[in-house]
């Protein structure tokens, strides 16, 4: 993004303008210089100047947006959407009077909760939450490999209660294992307050601790989604880290 200019919409409906802070390196060329050259070597005549010309045409496309000129993104930075008019604010909440059905109303459901598969024990008293880090991004595939990320988080950690730490006998830095009914990672203690009592959190992005060796595989009943983000554990101090491979942080996609 930092080689690029143009427009990026997250999930909270936000449409953003990103503007170029670098130039490419050597011959790189921009994104949309390369779609236009696929699409005329295919015969179709794109001719955009820049990103305010897509921009301009997703207008056209999409009445959430079309209230949003780039010229405003220019000045503002930000928009959000539904933005159907010019000089609209944008609405930060949607659906506030009625819903986009033909009679302007919805149908609410109630949803049961349905109890994970495999619950805390005495064997396992700790529930195993995993997830991303801000520094390495899924697997770390790329992110690992960007030597200024690595340095900061170069190893892999599990984030614990201070309490919960204390009672383990260990403290911030030393070495616990994580054991589950499928297996077992060692790596470094990390003493987080944000984690509730009776959880560890640890990111999938090492393979030297690969945490999807711990999680459980069994599916959601009707969404069919692997249980990846619950399962129970037990913590214990002490364990043999597993040593970095001679690659270095490249060589996370072994934890998936």
């Amino acid at each position: 993004m930092a080689g690029k200019d143009g427009t990026v919409t997250n999930t909270d409906r936000m449409v953003q303008l990103g503007r170029r802070a670098l130039d490419a390196p050597g011959e790189a060329k921009p994104d949309l210089w390369i779609i236009q050259e696929i699409a005329r070597r295919m015969g179709l005549d794109w001719n955009y100047s820049g990103p305010r010309d897509v921009f301009n045409e997703m207008r056209k496309g999409m009445n959430s947006i079309a209230g949003i000129t780039y010229e405003r993104l220019e000045r503002d930075s930000s928009v959000t959407y539904p933005c159907e008019n010019e000089g609209d604010p944008g609405q930060p909440i949607v659906f506030i009077d009625n819903f986009p059905t033909p009679t302007g109303r919805a149908k609410f459901v109630p949803a049961d909760i349905i109890p994970a598969n495999e619950r805390p024990d005495a064997e396992f008293p700790f529930v195993l939450i995993t997830g991303r880090q801000l520094e390495h991004w899924h697997t770390g595939a790329m992110t690992r490999r960007a030597s200024v990320l690595d340095a900061i988080e170069p190893e892999p950690t599990a984030l614990i209660h201070p309490l919960d730490l204390d009672a383990l006998g260990a403290k911030a830095g030393d070495v616990i294992s994580v054991a589950s009914r499928r297996g077992i990672v060692s790596l470094y203690a990390r003493a987080d307050d944000g984690t509730p009592r009776g959880a560890v959190f640890i990111p999938f992005c090492f393979y030297e601790a690969a945490a999807n060796l711990l999680t459980n595989p069994v599916l959601d009943p009707f969404g069919k989604i692997p249980e990846f983000k619950y399962c129970a554990v037990k913590v214990s101090k002490g364990g043999e880290l597993t040593p970095l491979s001679s690659y270095g942080g490249g060589q996370a996609l072994a934890a998936i």
